[in-house]
């Protein structure tokens, strides 16, 4: 199993038993990191995860704890079967470009000088990024942020969820043999063009540029 994805049953095993109870701390980001042998970001992956389901809140320099409603929230994430498990690579690029451009106009409309920063700060800790895993990450938190820039509670949660389907180990194994030096820096190039008709509020170029975008990702990824 993927590590990270242990890391998440993990948790929300001993959330949903009651092992870690309201208002316990959990292990810092460190240690989990070295029991699962992950990096940090990837933990603090899984965390935002679990913060945004209500199941844990963070404090900076005090540490991570269990909400009250932890365990409720774990067992009805769990009794339903978790569709983030059951969401193929190739679901994803179909729900992706189903979605992704379809938004483009609200975010347009919505968008704020604040969201626009967000989106340039994505772009380049993208560029920055040392590895694979680091510009995934980035890569996620931009087209995130772009929906989030929409500003409408029911896209934004989904775009969350489809953002914990890329977490999964079959997505993270094809982008690792789909993503080459070359590839990226076209991605690179690709993010950019989006950001910058989202800035100029031009709708019809920033619909066009995200599906190019979001196509070539398709191809290289499912050969599709």
């Amino acid at each position: 199993m993927n590590t990270t994805m242990a890391l998440r049953d993990h948790l929300l095993a001993n959330l949903a038993a009651g092992r870690w109870r309201a208002g316990d701390r959990l292990p810092t980001e460190r240690e989990l990191g070295d029991q699962f042998g992950i990096s940090r970001t990837s933990v603090r992956r899984v965390l935002l995860e679990l913060r945004e389901l209500g199941a844990i809140t963070q404090t900076v320099g005090s540490g991570t704890y269990v909400t009250p409603q932890a365990a409720s929230l774990v067992d009805n994430l769990q009794g339903g079967g978790d569709p983030v498990r059951h969401t193929s690579p190739a679901e994803l690029m179909e729900a992706r470009l189903a979605l992704e451009p379809a938004i483009v106009e609200m975010v347009v409309g919505n968008a704020t000088s604040a969201d626009f920063e967000k989106m340039d700060v994505c772009c380049e800790q993208a560029e920055a990024a040392t590895s694979l895993e680091g510009f995934e990450h980035w890569d996620g938190m931009l087209h995130e942020t772009i929906a989030l820039a929409a500003h409408n509670g029911f896209v934004a949660s989904v775009f969350r969820l489809m953002n914990q389907v890329r977490a999964q180990s079959e997505w993270g194994m094809l982008k690792k043999r789909s993503v080459t030096p070359e590839r990226r820096l076209q991605y690179q190039a690709e993010h950019r063009a989006l950001v910058k008709a989202l800035k100029r509020r031009d709708v019809q170029a920033a619909r066009a540029a995200a599906v190019a975008h979001l196509e070539r990702v398709q191809r290289n990824l499912l050969g599709a």
